[in-house]
């Protein structure tokens, strides 16, 4: 009798690039044996927008525009960031008004693109009345983003030293109107999913990642602290003022899909409660830093005040000139921490920009989530961490 034993026959998968559950060109090499995944190798940069090179032949203030474009559901998040670190690059502050409106905007930012995670994640397992929900509440957000900076998506709103405009006359009424509809529908989502025979089938117990895997995976954000790990850049390295603000940080107990969806959901209540809070402690002043040379004066002044055309006219051709140096500057935005790294040899563009994406390093996760598990988990799987292409292949 021949007891050797017989050679497992595997077969090889793509699963992407041109995929929706994919979210983005990614390509997802898997081998299977029948339905378990024996391995899973994820292959980018099928989009490659090359933001981080292009920065490097670009005077500072117009790199702003490109940053819109990696994370491109969070765009003021990813303005807050660069901004940030051009600003400690130049040693400015700016004013509280401006720290505020930030703070404001960039949660209601978080809740927007929760909002595009929470209905796209539901659609790929099978709930197709939830994206049509989630962006129900979703269209309150693009508005305001539409009266404060003129667009729907592509904000470039914030600038080095303040914001690009005044926030608008109804602002106030504006966001008041989003904290007072969005709750009732985050009630809404959760009576359609937390109790879900189908959803919680499809999600819990689902590419669990331990704690420890987590951290050495580089996982931040939703992500990590599904797995239970208290970490939050607005805690742990506060900016923009976030100290004075009084949040919750939501963990998760299992590290699975399930426990990754309740953190985002809870995040979006957090994110209300820290954008009335803005709205509430506002303060008058101006909408941005007086540095002339550096930043943009109001347009009223440039067309009333020759001193400000001059400096509206040198900033505009030649840039501003940052002090030698180097400047890492984090924030937590909806995906997790998203850095930038800026190094000024003292010209008018920077000499080197990298940015630490969160859907980039989230991503290495994924073999370590879906490995062992079943071949239909790993829709289930890439939904749960939230991922952007334009980010990962920035």
């Amino acid at each position: 009798m021949n007891t050797a034993a017989k050679p497992r026959r595997t077969m090889n998968l793509n699963l992407g690039p041109q995929h929706p559950a994919t979210h983005g060109v990614l390509r997802v090499e898997l081998e299977l044996d029948g339905e378990t995944v024996v391995k899973a190798t994820p292959h980018i940069g099928f989009l490659h927008t090359g933001i981080e090179k292009t920065a490097e032949s670009k005077l500072y203030y117009k790199v702003i525009p490109m940053t819109d474009r990696m994370d491109y559901l969070a765009p003021m998040s990813n303005n807050l960031g660069y901004c940030l670190a051009v600003e400690k690059l130049l040693g400015i502050d700016v004013p509280e008004k401006v720290k505020y409106a930030r703070v404001c905007l960039t949660e209601l930012t978080r809740v927007m693109s929760h909002l595009v995670w929470i209905g796209t994640h539901a659609l790929d397992l099978g709930a197709m009345s939830m994206l049509l929900y989630a962006f129900r509440e979703r269209e309150l957000i693009i508005d305001l983003y539409e009266a404060c900076a003129g667009q729907r998506m592509m904000t470039t709103y914030f600038r080095v030293g303040g914001l690009a405009y005044d926030l608008p006359k109804d602002f106030d009424k504006r966001v008041k109107d989003i904290l007072q509809k969005v709750p009732p529908g985050i009630r809404d989502y959760e009576r359609l999913l937390n109790n879900n025979k189908i959803f919680r089938q499809r999600t819990i117990g689902v590419a669990r990642i331990s704690a420890e895997d987590a951290i050495n995976c580089g996982l931040t954000g939703p992500s990590l602290r599904g797995s239970g790990v208290n970490y939050d850049v607005r805690r742990a390295n506060s900016y923009c003022g976030y100290e004075k603000f009084n949040f919750q940080v939501p963990l998760g107990k299992n590290g699975d899909v399930y426990d990754r969806y309740l953190v985002r959901v809870e995040e979006m209540k957090q994110s209300l409660n820290i954008a009335r809070q803005a709205l509430e402690g506002m303060p008058e002043g101006p909408y941005r830093a007086h540095v002339p040379g550096v930043v943009l004066p109001p347009k009223e002044d440039v067309l009333s005040k020759m001193e400000s055309l001059i400096f509206h006219f040198k900033i505009i051709t030649e840039g501003f000139h940052p002090p030698k140096g180097a400047v890492y500057q984090a924030i937590e935005a909806p995906k997790g921490e998203l850095g930038y790294y800026i190094s000024s040899d003292g010209s008018a563009k920077p000499h080197r920009m990298r940015v630490r994406p969160p859907s980039f390093v989230n991503l290495s996760a994924l073999p370590k989530m879906v490995e062992g598990g079943m071949v239909a988990d790993v829709i289930a799987a890439i939904g749960s961490i939230d991922i952007v292409l334009g980010e990962v292949d920035r």
